[in-house]
């Protein structure tokens, strides 16, 4: 019983519905790395891979272009068990793809425009869904920028009791204050980093944090805070985590993908706030030990499915 009350209190009034899978839409691309090398990525993508990965099963919605690269990308989610049911293909526009420079290991993006993403169609995404349950909807401010990926992502929002997870990302010069608040307001949970709150807010401590959530009528609101860790900032109250031991840091490209994935994964689970952002942190932190955002290797999840995650 004291391990059902428990579970019970590990959000608010914002919970995943246990019984479904995680509904995942955006952005795929490829990261091209500061030495040419090309890493899988995307923010909804690399969520929907960690989450493969912990058994969740996620249905990934996005737009690939018809093109070697948009193959690449098939065989890649193939390979790692994904389902690829909600991936459309587009003759017109090109796969996703993003430059990535490095400075002392934080990335800096240059994002290209009119992307195969930026042109999910919305009859297409709906009629991927049917049939199914979802636990959430988990989606990226970037996906907003792009008039026929809005409306698709809008007709999802609109499926009733699906919770939703926004993960703002705020990259020139693809977002105004007006379109992220649009693209946030009334979720069930909103993730940014500090820059992102202070640049939205005005401020990056817990007053502006609290104040931020109820003005958008939001449950919570969780801040990654790079080395000083992350707080969550709900009705009942703040949880602050330190992060953990320092790690030989390769680079931080994904990591903030990491740390919304397994706080996913922790609502699903109905772990309680505290332990959801400290296992959130120790897997970014593992991440950032490797290149890219995404890995093919199964070895850097065991650690944590030994320790009983999932």
């Amino acid at each position: 019983m004291e391990m059902d009350e428990q579970k019970n209190t590990a959000t608010r009034g914002g919970r995943a519905n246990g019984s479904g899978r995680p509904l995942v839409f955006g952005e795929v691309l490829f990261d091209v790395m500061p030495d040419a090398s090309r890493v899988l990525g995307g923010a909804p993508f690399n969520v929907a891979w960690h989450l493969e990965a912990f058994g969740l099963r996620p249905l990934m919605i996005t737009r690939l272009g018809s093109d070697e690269s948009g193959d690449e990308v098939l065989s890649a989610m193939d390979a790692w068990g994904m389902d690829t049911s909600g991936v459309q293909r587009d003759d017109g526009h090109p796969t996703g793809k993003v430059q990535v420079e490095l400075d002392h290991g934080e990335p800096t993006f240059h994002i290209l425009a009119d992307q195969a993403y930026d042109h999910i169609d919305a009859d297409l995404a709906l009629r991927s869904t049917a049939g199914h349950a979802f636990s959430l909807l988990y989606h990226g401010s970037l996906i907003s920028r792009g008039e026929l990926s809005r409306n698709a992502l809008e007709g999802l929002r609109n499926r009733p009791g699906l919770p939703v997870f926004v993960d703002v990302n705020l990259r020139d010069p693809w977002w105004t204050r007006e379109d992220v608040v649009k693209a946030i307001r009334s979720a069930t949970w909103v993730k940014l980093n500090q820059s992102e709150l202070e640049l939205l807010a005005g401020s990056a401590d817990v007053a502006a944090a609290e104040k931020f959530r109820c003005e958008l009528r939001l449950d919570t609101v969780i801040v990654t805070r790079g080395g000083r860790g992350a707080l969550v900032v709900e009705a009942r109250g703040t949880f602050e985590t330190a992060p953990p031991d320092k790690v030989q840091i390769v680079d931080t490209v994904g990591a903030g993908d990491a740390f919304s994935a397994v706080f996913i994964l922790g609502l699903t689970r109905g772990w309680p706030t505290d332990v959801i952002l400290a296992r959130a942190l120790e897997f970014a932190a593992a991440m950032c030990t490797v290149t890219g955002a995404t890995v093919k290797e199964q070895g850097i999840y065991s650690r944590f499915s030994n320790e009983g995650w999932w």
